[in-house]
């Protein structure tokens, strides 16, 4: 049975690697900075391990799930002359160039790489009914599938590298658009004596219910913005789609203006909590 290696226990990565943990057969070894995060998963069942090398050298399977494109390309960087032989399966959000850039690397040195980002949010890490957007080449997906299960209840080859990357941004945009007007549609309702109970009642009757609103509302009426899933995360993935829109030379304005509330929102001291806090950015609790 392979061993699997985890790289970057965070509020996601820390419930994905528990439940390999749980239902891997094989050793899983573990590596984060942040020390207390090893310590916990070690009193799950992980191997600790005291850097990425030791990770890479003692895994056959090596699993990262880092905050930026920075991160992830520093990590390769450093373990790159031990991948021969090795599966690499980056789940981070990261601009899907450099994750292309990243497989290419590890291709030459005679490892194999995919992308493989999730969508929802900490409950669906810890349940491990994420959903996960894979881009490899077919042959490879087959394999890493049993691997990703352990993780995700949903998942989904989208194309060759980079192309799950494409989608998880592709995502996490619409989103963002669908909350965006789901903010500023419930202020407008609240000006006119509508609650956000109500609000979320009627529209569930007709053609404008959505997964955010329906399961949001309770949050945003008792305005609790306890992190889930951060403002400063989303707002890294509509920073990596302004990119791409640029690239590509899509025209895309209602992606624009949601990234300007985010833009506002970081401004304004938001980044650390909950995204749907973009709720206080279009109500106004700090315009001047």
């Amino acid at each position: 049975m392979k061993n699997i290696g985890f790289i970057g226990l965070g509020i996601m990565g820390e419930s994905m690697c528990e439940n390999i943990v749980k239902k891997h057969d094989g050793k899983v070894y573990c590596f984060d900075l942040n020390a207390a995060q090893v310590k916990k998963l070690e009193s799950v069942g992980a191997i600790p391990a005291s850097n990425n090398v030791e990770v890479a050298k003692a895994s056959d399977v090596i699993i990262s799930m880092l905050p930026r494109s920075e991160h992830v390309r520093s990590v390769y960087e450093e373990i790159m002359p031990y991948l021969a032989g090795k599966l690499c399966i980056d789940m981070s959000t990261i601009d899907p160039d450099v994750s292309v850039e990243i497989a290419s690397r590890v291709k030459e040195e005679g490892g194999r790489f995919l992308d493989a980002p999730v969508v929802k949010s900490k409950p669906a890490a810890i349940s491990g009914t994420l959903g996960i957007y894979v881009g490899c080449d077919e042959e490879l997906f087959d394999e890493v599938l049993p691997i990703l299960k352990y993780m995700g209840s949903n998942v989904i080859r989208m194309g060759g590298n980079g192309q799950g990357l494409v989608m998880k941004i592709c995502h996490n945009s619409l989103v963002a658009e669908i909350q965006n007007g789901v903010n500023e549609l419930i202020v407008l309702a609240k000006k006119y004596g509508i609650s956000i109970e109500d609000f979320a009642k009627a529209i569930s009757y007709g053609g404008g219910q959505n997964f955010y609103l329906d399961g949001q509302w309770k949050n945003l009426e008792n305005e609790n913005y306890a992190t889930a899933f951060s403002f400063e995360n989303m707002h890294k993935d509509l920073t990596i789609a302004a990119r791409m829109l640029e690239l590509s030379g899509v025209k895309a304005p209602g992606l624009e203006n949601a990234k300007r509330v985010y833009d506002r929102g970081m401004k304004q001291g938001y980044a650390k909590e909950d995204f749907r806090a973009t709720f206080k950015v279009v109500r106004g609790d700090k315009d001047e």
